[in-house]
């Protein structure tokens, strides 16, 4: 098995498109061709992780957070990034990193956080939009059903919980074949008309390529009639953070005593207590100061994110309870997303979680 099945595997559920602009997720050092010996499992990779690697004789390392966050001018070994580097080409150990993309993806990074907190109803809590496309393709009606059919095996056809969706309409269409020309229907030089379906189903941009090409396989014309637009509707399940509820709501604190437990949390920073029931929770895991605006419009009881900062705990105003449960807290359940998505299409790929302590933050 090659290294690029694997990383194939997590750009599937988690399309390198997704990441934010400032971000460099995918393959931070080595070679995708290189034959996969393990994977071993982090979310920030130290020198202390790429030695458990060679010590395992693993060739793979994913991470959550990308080595190669910044640029690099100089490979010295000056520091830890620099020195990680160098160890792991000098060893033939690659580097992969799934960063924004995986927090951004459908059951990412804060739905995880979701699960683990035992919500339900759990949707994105600011989709992303301008990242959904159309396509309209007319088909003879003898093949509209295989046609159809391909668009949906591609990906086309997804809204929310509903898959196979597409819009279809009876009419027909004229051509005329040129010389050199090879019609599935008609003759050189005459005008055909056809009895056509119009075929409409969306699908996310990042799958274009895929659903223009099972669309040219299945149709029986030799210049399918196609046209493709981009769409501004939100994609419900994906994007940043997540927001959920409770079945049974809950008391402020028995809720932080739960949040405490579940990501095991030396500390938890939070706003004033509002002195409510808690039944919608926001999340979004690490650096997430920048959704709380949106968790409060989405009439979240309670946030959890980390890193917020001072000023960010007075824009609670009593409405919401804002929690910080820490960066690597928050994310550290990244790795079983990483886990599940290789073990469900390779059962017998050998997967190690990394055995070194991993929080760089460190509590008294």
């Amino acid at each position: 098995m090659k290294i690029s099945d694997i990383t194939s595997a997590i750009e599937e559920y988690a399309p390198l498109s997704l990441q934010e602009s400032y971000d460099n997720s995918g393959m931070q050092v080595g070679d995708k061709r290189w034959e996969a010996t393990g994977a071993l499992l982090c979310v920030d990779v130290t020198e202390d992780i790429v030695d458990e690697a060679i010590e395992n004789g693993i060739n793979l390392i994913i991470s959550h957070h990308p080595l190669l966050f910044k640029g690099i001018k100089t490979l010295t070994g000056s520091n830890y990034i620099e020195r990680c580097i160098i160890k792991a080409a000098s060893n033939d150990i690659a580097i992969y990193s799934a960063h924004t993309n995986m927090d951004n993806a459908t059951k990412g990074v804060s739905c995880r956080m979701a699960e683990k907190l035992g919500l339900e109803n759990i949707t994105a809590l600011a989709p992303v939009s301008g990242m959904m496309m159309k396509i309209t393709v007319f088909v003879p009606e003898t093949h509209a059903d295989t046609v159809r059919s391909a668009l949906f095996s591609a990906g086309a056809g997804m809204i929310g919980n509903y898959d196979s969706c597409s819009y279809n309409m009876a009419g027909y269409g004229t051509f005329r074949a040129r010389q050199g020309a090879n019609p599935y229907c008609g003759e050189i030089g005459e005008l055909h008309h056809e009895n056509e379906t119009r075929i409409e189903a969306v699908f996310p941009s990042y799958k274009k390529y895929e659903v223009v090409r099972q669309m040219q396989k299945a149709h029986p014309y030799e210049e399918p009639a196609y046209d493709i637009i981009k769409l501004e509707n939100p994609i419900k399940n994906t994007g940043a953070g997540a927001i959920g509820e409770l079945m049974c709501p809950m008391d402020e604190v028995d809720f932080l005593e739960r949040i405490k437990s579940v990501f095991h949390c030396g500390i938890l920073k939070h706003s004033a207590l509002t002195g409510k029931k808690v039944r919608r929770v926001a999340m979004c895991g690490g650096s997430g100061s920048f959704l709380i605006e949106e968790a409060i419009r989405a009439e979240a009881d309670v946030y959890i994110t980390a890193e917020i900062g001072y000023h960010d705990y007075f824009r609670a105003e009593g409405d919401i309870l804002l929690v910080d449960a820490g960066h690597y807290e928050t994310e550290q359940y990244t790795k079983d997303i990483f886990c599940d998505i290789i073990t469900k299409k390779f059962p017998t790929f050998a997967i190690h979680y990394t055995k070194v302590g991993m929080n760089p933050v460190n509590y008294l």
